[in-house]
């Protein structure tokens, strides 16, 4: 029986991944400087920019367990135990956060709103069930070889579910512009809502932008360049990552002059109008308030 070892002069590793371990550790430097400059700017800010923060290091770490992962197989021809498992297990965590945090920013999130709604908390019950399933799949994929009969059938359902998940990402920004462009109608702070209805069209535009260079043209080029050059495909995914997340985190960043931080003033009106909305009881109630000048000032609800 004869042993036939394939094996490149630098490694085990093809010609178009023998750069992928020092890709990973550099943009891996490279996601943790931004995630301590981020943490550097966190002064009197929401949850929600901690779980952006966690994201950022989360993702950090994902790609040095992924370079140290690649290490080794391109070392020994095959992966270590140990490292693979703890890639596995902050890639998986680094997806939910991902799409949890997209969610809850699409949502306006404590930053229009500080309820979710019912509808909302739907699409986290599909989008995060959703996103561990392609989590699990890719792990499948990572550990099944080529030419074996599942790596097909698991790769295309890895590519459909993720596509579900980033459609269903969506759905709480359109809902956010929808909510903003109505209160801008009937709401006295309509520059404000028109300012954070402006953001959070660019918002939504980068996300569809993300989501089809990272799912659609990485596919397209992963197919089309010579395979000496695969390693770029995950350059430009790992690269665009880094804008989006860099982006994402200016527009949303906390700084007093940002309308997405510009707390309402009638906050007791927004919680008062919750309750009474709730309420049919309360149907036909008026809420009184005195303005600045001393004057009173009537407000009825309309159920």
């Amino acid at each position: 029986m004869c042993l036939i070892t394939e094996k490149n002069p630098d490694g085990y590793l093809s010609a178009g991944e023998i750069p992928l371990p020092r890709l990973y550790i550099s943009m891996a430097a490279i996601f943790f400087a931004a995630a301590v400059v981020w943490t550097y700017t966190l002064y009197s800010v929401f949850k929600i920019h901690w779980l952006m923060a966690a994201l950022a290091y989360t993702k950090a770490v994902s790609l040095l367990f992924h370079s140290i992962n690649y290490h080794f197989i391109n070392s020994e021809g095959h992966p270590i135990e140990g490292w693979a498992v703890m890639y596995y297990i902050t890639h998986l965590l680094k997806g939910a956060l991902l799409f949890i945090t997209l969610a809850l920013i699409g949502t306006g999130f404590a930053f229009v709103k500080y309820i979710l709604s019912d509808k909302e908390k739907k699409i986290f019950m599909i989008v995060i069930p959703l996103q561990v399933l392609a989590n699990v799949s890719y792990i499948i994929i990572e550990e099944t070889e080529e030419g074996a009969s599942e790596y097909t059938l698991w790769r295309e359902i890895l590519f459909l579910v993720d596509l579900i998940c980033c459609g269903a990402v969506l759905f709480p920004v359109v809902w956010s512009i929808r909510h903003l462009q109505e209160a801008s109608n009937t709401d006295g702070k309509a520059a404000m809502n028109l300012e954070k209805l402006k953001l959070f069209r660019h918002y939504y535009v980068m996300i569809v932008c993300y989501i089809y260079f990272t799912r659609i043209i990485a596919i397209l080029l992963e197919l089309t360049v010579p395979f000496q050059w695969q390693w770029c495909q995950e350059f430009l995914v790992e690269v665009s990552t880094l804008i989006f997340f860099v982006l994402t985190g200016f527009k949303f960043r906390p700084a007093s002059n940002n309308p997405y931080l510009q707390l309402p003033q009638d906050e007791e009106d927004l919680e008062m109008d919750e309750v009474i909305t709730e309420s049919g009881v309360l149907e036909g109630i008026h809420k009184v308030k005195k303005t600045s000048n001393g004057r009173e000032r009537q407000r009825e609800v309309a159920l």
